[in-house]
């Protein structure tokens, strides 16, 4: 039986639209010609993209593009070694993608990897003046709703038209350091009420036997452990997805989906932070924040925490943030076999 021809036609769109999303998420290498980026009239030059890929850097920035081209190279290797399912992004998962159009940078945050510092940052080169220094804005109005646009607010061809010429970018963390920053900061800390009573009153309820009425009505007192059981408990997930602060990183930014042009780590954050501001011709008039409170630390804090978890739940956690570990080429904690 042969489909009406308006049917046809609207299965038509659908699909093209769908093919469309599909094909350019998967992003290209090579830049588009003629991308402007100033935004004088008759100004035109190199986008970052096109630099990056053009080779015509500084010696300096060549030499960190090395580092950056690599593991660019080692997630595609694990993307196509460790994806199987081909996938439609919508709207909804480009939420965390920041979109800067006078420089033509899309940057993808990761709670507890930076991130108040690079919206700070990207304020300053999207704010035309209005602000100046990064470390002057409070973290909280970093965080604030509207002040950044997010990928998901442009319409499918605007989306689309970004995505093959705007460098794309990413900053990643060992999971489980991250994963413990995220916890000491949203459990440990008396300020986070907000998070005690939205998380911490659920896990006390569910994964302490016996919890006395404070705890219940406060949440405020969670352990590291009962945090670990809450994460691999198959509830949790049905119930809702993860807090971003605990979400994969390949769950939030899709890196197997979306072609990232530079992966920075926190682990190397200055000079990887500074290629991005080379390649986008500010960095003789803007530095990435290296002073204020920060949470860097040597590295070992996930293995004092991790000492106190057993094995059966070290495995399960793993097991959760596998992907992540894999993706972008974290080894497995020696602290983990070390038991």
């Amino acid at each position: 039986m042969r489909m009406p021809r308006g049917g046809r036609l609207f299965l038509a769109t659908c699909l093209g639209s769908l093919f469309v999303l599909v094909l350019y998420f998967q992003s290209i290498t090579n830049p588009e010609p003629d991308v402007k980026t100033d935004s004088r009239p008759g100004k035109s030059r190199r986008s970052p993209l096109q630099t990056l890929y053009n080779g015509d850097q500084q010696l300096e920035l060549l030499a960190a593009q090395r580092s950056l081209q690599g593991r660019r190279e080692l997630l595609e290797q694990a993307c196509l070694s460790h994806t199987r399912k081909r996938q439609v992004l919508s709207p909804e998962d480009l939420k965390h993608l920041i979109v800067d159009d006078k420089h033509s940078l899309i940057y993808c945050y990761v709670p507890k990897v930076a991130c108040t510092n690079w919206k700070r940052v990207l304020m300053v080169l999207t704010s035309d003046g209005r602000y100046t220094d990064p470390l002057a804005i409070p973290a909280n109005e970093a965080h604030v709703a509207g002040n950044l646009r997010t990928l998901s607010e442009f319409s499918v061809p605007e989306i689309n038209q970004r995505l093959r010429s705007y460098l794309k970018f990413i900053f990643v963390r060992e999971p489980f350091e991250r994963l413990v920053s995220a916890y000491r900061n949203k459990f440990t800390r008396s300020y986070n009420t907000a998070f005690h009573k939205r998380y911490g009153t659920k896990i006390i309820r569910r994964h302490r036997p016996e919890p006395e009425r404070e705890a219940l009505e406060k949440g405020n007192d969670v352990s590291f452990h009962e945090f670990v059981q809450y994460l691999v408990d198959p509830r949790t997930q049905r119930e809702e997805p993860f807090n971003e602060h605990w979400e994969r990183v390949h769950s939030l930014c899709h890196p197997c989906m979306i072609h990232y042009d530079v992966v920075g780590k926190y682990e190397t954050l200055e000079p990887d932070a500074q290629a991005v501001l080379s390649l986008a011709g500010v960095e003789g008039t803007l530095q990435f924040p290296t002073s204020g409170k920060s949470t860097r630390t040597d590295g070992n804090m996930a293995a004092r925490y991790f000492k106190h978890i057993s094995p059966f739940y070290q495995k399960k956690l793993f097991n959760l943030y596998r992907m992540d570990f894999l993706l972008f080429n974290y080894s497995t904690p020696e602290y983990l076999s070390s038991r």
